[in-house]
C-alpha cells in the first residue's frame, strides 16, 4: 500500500489523531473516501473515452492484428527451432554425442 509499513501507518494515524482530534477523524475519512471514489470515476471516464476514440479510429484492431502477428511469428520461430534441433539430432551420430557429453561432464563431475 504505497510502500507504507505498519509502523509508519500507526505513526501517521497517531499524528492525525493529535492534529484533528477523535471527533473529526471519521468525517475526514468519509471525505477522503468520497474524493477517492470521484477520482476513480474520473479515471474510468478518461479510460473509456480513450478506448472509444481508439475504436473509432481503428487503432484497437491494429493493436490486435499486431498481437496476432507477434504470436504467429513466435510460433513460427519455435517450430523452426524444433525442426532444426530434430534435424541436428538425426544427423549427428549418437555415439559421438555420448562421447562429447562425457567429455563435457567429466571435468564438471570431478569438480564436485
Amino acid at each position: 500500500m504505497f510502500g507504507i509499513g505498519g509502523g509508519e501507518l500507526v505513526l501517521i494515524l497517531f499524528i492525525m489523531l493529535m492534529l484533528f482530534g477523535a471527533e473529526k477523524i471519521p468525517e475526514i475519512a468519509r471525505t477522503m473516501g468520497k474524493i477517492m471514489a470521484q477520482l476513480k470515476n474520473a479515471t474510468n471516464d478518461i479510460k473509456s473515452e480513450i478506448q472509444k476514440s481508439a475504436e473509432s479510429n481503428g487503432l484497437d484492431k491494429t493493436f490486435q492484428e499486431m498481437h496476432g502477428n507477434f504470436n504467429d511469428l513466435s510460433q513460427n520461430i519455435t517450430s523452426e527451432i524444433n525442426k532444426a534441433k530434430t534435424k541436428l539430432l538425426e544427423e549427428t551420430p549418437k555415439v559421438e554425442v555420448a562421447e562429447d557429453i562425457e567429455l563435457i561432464e567429466g571435468p564438471v563431475k570431478r569438480q564436485k
